[in-house]
């Protein structure tokens, strides 16, 4: 499975850990390559673009994963959701269909594999009803 990752300048060490400690998963990598200063709103932008147009999960962290979240959550077909719980993460996933997990990159890095394991194996659970909200927000246009 490939999965997409970014990370600012305070997610930089939780990204290398999830990816070092992901062994069944090929990320692609799109974050920030050190501590020095990037900027988590063209990072969340670009990861959007790219599992919007790959079809793929997507994984962001900045210091609070509020503001990448809110960065991904602009791209058309983005469903990003900010997980703090594990409960969260299988949440967003059977009832949201998220396709993006939000973390802070002050998580602990344990419980942060566990979160985007949680996320990345569980499934949309297809029920009618969440399904018609999640086409309400994807063909909302503002006014």
């Amino acid at each position: 499975m490939k999965v997409a990752i970014t990370n600012d300048h305070r997610g930089y060490e939780l990204k290398k850990y999830i990816i070092k400690h992901m062994k069944n998963i090929e990320f692609v990598d799109l974050g920030a390559n050190s501590k020095e200063f990037s900027d988590y709103s063209t990072k969340g932008i670009e990861l959007g673009e790219y599992v919007v147009k790959n079809k793929c999960f997507g994984v962001a962290i900045c210091g609070s994963g509020i503001g990448i979240s809110i960065a991904c959550n602009k791209v058309k077909g983005v469903r990003c959701a900010k997980v703090d719980f594990i409960k969260e993460a299988i949440v967003s996933r059977r009832d949201n269909d998220a396709n993006i997990v939000a973390i802070s990159g002050e998580k602990s890095f344990e419980r942060a594999v566990r979160i985007v394991e949680e996320f990345i194996n569980s499934d949309f659970s297809n029920v009618d009803r969440y399904k018609k909200r999640i086409k309400q927000i994807n063909e909302y246009e503002s006014k």
